[in-house]
């Protein structure tokens, strides 16, 4: 059921938001230049790597001109795109193909993978969401541990209706614009490994 639900939430999503990822796609181009996409690969269900697609936030690496960090590289209307979220609309797509759901663990890095504890590693057994418990519980704002910890409540007691309470939730947090980045970071803070 929930499947059936993310394949036809997402279709009239892409389909009503159409004219907007034109816009944000000409933008994109405009004020970064191509690609206007991007993509990276992210572990999803059972830890199988795929592809997440995302509107570009930030300049390429330049070493002459010293702009290789994310907060060299990130630019204001980068962060405008990330504080609205509307950096992840293409991310519907995969949705729509069966690679992540609305509601879910956010897919992380491929290299935290080695990182996570048996445990943390049941972030898995579900599919990756464009949101979570831990997006309404405080983004990228709350410490790893309690990322991690979040997730798997979420795996533990998922349901139809949590999820329609976290995306009513997220709802709210975008709007407020909370918890976008990690205090102190330009982005999100690393994850280096936790015992919890």
């Amino acid at each position: 059921m929930k499947r059936a639900l993310d394949a036809v939430g997402a279709v009239m999503a892409l389909v009503a938001l159409a004219p907007l990822l034109l816009v944000i796609a000409l933008l994109v181009a405009v004020r970064l230049g191509r690609p206007v996409l991007f993509r990276q690969d992210r572990p999803g269900l059972h830890g199988a790597t795929f592809t997440i697609v995302k509107f570009r936030t930030m300049r390429e690496p330049c070493e002459a001109e010293g702009v290789v960090s994310d907060a060299d590289r990130l630019t204001a209307f980068g962060c405008w795109l990330r504080s609205t979220s509307l950096d992840e609309l293409p991310s519907l797509w995969n949705v729509l193909v069966g690679e992540m759901s609305f509601v879910g663990p956010r897919p992380s890095l491929c290299r935290y993978l080695d990182l996570y504890t048996p445990e943390q590693h049941r972030r898995h057994d579900v599919r990756p969401g464009l949101t979570g418990l831990a997006q309404i519980r405080g983004r990228n704002a709350l410490p790893w541990p309690d990322r991690l910890r979040a997730d798997l409540e979420y795996v533990d007691t998922r349901s139809l209706a949590l999820d329609a309470r976290i995306l009513l939730r997220t709802v709210g947090v975008v709007l407020r614009r909370e918890g976008i980045t990690t205090p102190g970071h330009a982005t999100s803070e690393t994850f280096t490994g936790t015992s919890a």
